[in-house]
């Protein structure tokens, strides 16, 4: 066999090797990488505050009240918010009963409890149907608590009774207006009357009048 006979086959044989190695590459490329096992993680170490982004509910601005010493009441709106589980998480207003119905919970008071001790409730209420489930109760909405500003204020109407607050601070939120007669003001509270002189209290005398606002209290203001 010639040199120029040999030459060429060699040459065709190499050709096919490439042309081999080639479609090997082509099918391993195509070949799907396989599947990453799913990352599970323990709801017990979740940080609660994951709840507000993984329940795919917006959580509104809750009032300002101390989840340790505010009591839940009739009509307050709260919000439930439970990681994971949007059937479970929403608004829910306190009936006047003082109960709220969760979907296959039920009922379950919140009236006279503190959001953090309704939470707690919830909680363990969802343990029949989920696995340590995570759960945040806020009070988006005060509605139980109320008092009321009248007559020559700049803003009168009912005001939620969201902290301690006291006659003066209600005055202060309120705003007299020019002409009000500041040493007559009345605190009505049920059938009695609380007598207030603004002049007195805000040159620290007879301080003993700047009580605290009671649930229903009405202030006017002559």
């Amino acid at each position: 066999m010639s040199n120029e006979v040999r030459a060429g086959a060699r040459l065709r044989l190499a050709i096919l090797v490439c042309l081999a190695a080639a479609a090997a590459g082509g099918q391993q490329a195509q070949q799907p990488e396989a599947a990453k096992p799913a990352e599970v993680r323990d709801a017990s170490r979740v940080d609660p505050k994951e709840i507000l982004t993984k329940t795919g509910t917006e959580m509104e601005a809750g009032a300002p009240v101390d989840p340790k010493s505010y009591k839940i009441g009739a009509e307050d709106v709260l919000g439930v918010y439970v990681w994971k589980e949007r059937e479970f998480s929403g608004q829910y207003v306190v009936r006047p009963d003082g109960k709220i119905t969760m979907q296959l919970v039920g009922e379950l008071t919140a009236a006279g409890l503190t959001p953090e001790q309704f939470q707690a409730r919830v909680a363990e209420a969802l343990t029949k149907y989920l696995n340590q489930p995570q759960v945040i109760v806020s009070v988006l909405q005060v509605r139980s608590k109320r008092y009321f500003v009248s007559g020559e204020v700049n803003r009168s109407g009912p005001v939620a009774l969201v902290t301690p607050t006291t006659v003066l601070q209600a005055l202060s939120s309120a705003g007299l207006r020019e002409w009000a007669n500041r040493k007559k003001i009345v605190i009505m509270r049920g059938a009695e009357r609380i007598k207030f002189n603004y002049n007195d209290v805000i040159k620290g005398k007879k301080i003993e009048q700047n009580i605290l606002l009671q649930d229903g209290d009405h202030i006017f203001v002559p």
